[in-house]
């Protein structure tokens, strides 16, 4: 990695789901090469029905381009995964061993937290004034299992992004601060303050 990341930031918070069974609480931290992004989770597995609760945490290392290079998640009591990427689109798991499946993915998007829309909306940056189509390493919960998502993300204005799960017929109006953190993510998350 060894960049310099020209964000500095230092933040904690927490999103609730709008159903009202979840709740994270959730960090980011600058690194002298890029940022390391923490969360703990309870709760149900977002917009899909699950019976009973799980918990979990994550921690998803980004390079200062905020490309994913590393995103573990450990669900209390069950399963664990451990992902590293390049930054340029190869992932391997933790032995080392490539995941062809996954070329081409620069994000991950983790079912159970907001966080992972901010990856794709700070990494192109400015380029979303166009609508872009990317490919995420989509992990799910509470199996922690991964496969290869097509999504797409367009500025709309003034903190907002249209997000598209192309995979999965799905979009939503996301609502987000100065730093790219969901505020809101329709019938899904909400910021507490």
């Amino acid at each position: 990695m060894g960049e310099e990341s020209e964000d500095d930031m230092d933040r904690s918070l927490r999103w609730a789901t709008e159903e009202g069974r979840g709740l994270e609480f959730f960090s980011i931290r600058s690194l002298d090469q890029g940022l390391v992004a923490e969360g703990v989770v309870i709760g149900p597995d977002s917009g899909v029905p699950y019976e009973g609760l799980y918990g979990c945490s994550y921690t998803i290392r980004c390079d200062a381009r905020w490309r994913v290079r590393e995103a573990e998640v450990r669900v209390a009591g069950g399963a664990h995964l451990l992902l590293r990427a390049d930054g340029e689109g190869r992932w391997s798991g933790p032995d080392g061993a490539p995941l062809p499946a996954l070329d081409g993915c620069i994000d991950v998007d983790l079912t159970c937290t907001p966080f992972t829309n901010t990856l794709p909306i700070r990494r192109l940056g400015e380029a979303l004034r166009a609508r872009q189509e990317i490919r995420v390493a989509y992990i799910t919960l509470p199996g922690a299992s991964v496969m290869p998502s097509r999504q797409a993300y367009a500025l709309l204005g003034d903190g907002r992004y249209r997000f598209e799960s192309l995979s999965d017929p799905f979009q939503a109006d996301i609502d987000t601060d100065a730093d790219g953190l969901v505020m809101r993510y329709p019938g899904l998350f909400r910021r507490l303050e």
